[in-house]
């Protein structure tokens, strides 16, 4: 990719100490672990806590718990108005409200909150779980299966379809949408994912502007903020959002999780033999395995740590990061079923842009544990299988072969 290598230049007021050689975005995964391979390759490159890459354009990356909690929370100094680096990757038309600021984003995220209520999840719980029922009996006398695409990539894909109102025969080509855009293999693919979707959720909206509520994008085209309804831009950025989160965050956690515990088969008889510990399973694999790469804009010059930042610097921060520090969490690669809560991971952002669908994220991850280790409670990896992860804003597995014994 041409935005895979370093530029030609550090900028002046970054001290040579602080560069490194790390491009958060492309390294090398060991046994599909994206996220201890992060850690692993910044604490052998000797990383500063706030360190500069001078890939993707040349940014900071934050590599610490502590650091990284003071930049994504202070809106005030740090913007949330770019996804990714660099600058010029990031949607044309913004992302409402990921990247929008406080408190202009408020309205915006009322928007999505209805749809996404703990009411609204209640609601879902039952076709969640049916539809996991279904999938899993539907490939379970094979006696394998290739848990991607015939499970991760539809069980929470077709539940976001389903509150969005899309049908679904578009999963797929949604789904192609979604890689070139959170994984492309070049500078032009990404923007014409961009592009792709813009075009679909503009067909989206000429179909449903007239429909009346119905669906949560019918509902959108009836909405309106300070008494006035929603631009065409406002409502692409809205409904694209929505569209990204829900066709690659939860599909790509759930390989993480097969994946975890196709290696720990004492973990999955300790769930079987007390399903009560499955909430805090949930919670600390989504720690043990955040995937997605957060990205702040400095907003004026400033000071943090000792090291002088420029406005319109860059500073990127890692989940693994934060949710793999020893200094945040006790023993932190490992995986406790009953760790506190406290302290908090970030697996789902920050606080002002904390993710919406964290309650559906973790009410389908929790049913998965509760269905598939009832009907498939031994499994492994295809012998011979190399597992691997694609890595890029937000890492996945692309595949993930698993087999059992059908008797």
């Amino acid at each position: 990719m041409d935005d895979g290598g370093p530029v030609l230049s550090v900028p002046e007021h970054v001290p040579a100490s602080r560069v490194v050689d790390i491009n958060v975005y492309d390294y090398e995964v060991h046994d599909g672990d994206a996220q201890m391979s992060l850690r692993a390759a910044v604490r052998q490159k000797g990383a500063a806590d706030i360190a500069w890459s001078p890939y993707n354009g040349g940014h900071w990356l934050l590599t610490r718990a502590d650091v990284i909690d003071r930049v994504v929370n202070d809106a005030e100094r740090f913007s949330n108005r770019y996804i990714g680096v660099p600058k010029e990757l990031n949607p044309v038309r913004i992302f409402r409200p990921f990247q929008m600021d406080p408190p202009e984003h408020i309205p915006y995220r009322h928007l999505i909150s209805g749809a996404l209520s703990p009411r609204a999840v209640q609601q879902l719980r039952g076709n969640a779980r049916d539809l996991t029922v279904r999938l899993i009996e539907e490939f379970k006398p094979r006696g394998e299966c290739e848990f991607v695409t015939d499970f991760a990539q539809h069980m929470p894909i077709e539940i976001f379809m389903s509150i969005v109102g899309l049908p679904e025969s578009d999963r797929l080509p949604l789904l192609a949408i979604a890689e070139k855009i959170g994984r492309p293999k070049s500078d032009d693919e990404r923007m014409q994912g961009y592009a792709m979707l813009d075009d679909y959720i503009i067909g989206l909206i000429a179909e449903r502007r007239d429909a009346g509520e119905g669906d949560f994008t019918g509902q959108l085209c009836l909405a309106e903020i300070d008494g006035k309804p929603l631009s065409q831009d406002d409502l692409i950025g809205v409904i694209a959002l929505v569209m990204i989160a829900g066709l690659d965050t939860v599909a790509g956690m759930l390989g993480y999780f097969a994946r975890f515990f196709a290696r720990n088969p004492e973990r999955r008889a300790e769930l079987r033999a007390d399903p009560s510990l499955i909430p805090g399973a949930v919670e600390d694999l989504l720690r043990r395995h955040g995937h997605t790469v957060m990205a702040r804009e400095v907003r004026e010059d400033l000071v943090l740590d000792g090291v002088a930042m420029k406005k319109g610097d860059m500073v990127v921060a890692p989940i693994s990061l934060h949710n793999l520090d020893d200094a945040k969490f006790e023993d932190a690669l490992q995986v406790d079923f009953r760790r506190p809560r406290k302290p908090p991971h970030v697996s789902f952002g920050g606080q002002a842009h904390r993710c919406l669908g964290a309650m559906l994220a973790r009410t389908e991850l929790q049913i998965f544990l509760e269905e598939w280790l009832t009907r498939i409670p031994d499994y492994d990896i295809k012998p011979g299988f190399e597992l691997g992860s694609r890595t890029r804003v937000t890492a996945v597995m692309p595949s993930l072969p698993l087999v059992w014994d059908v008797a």
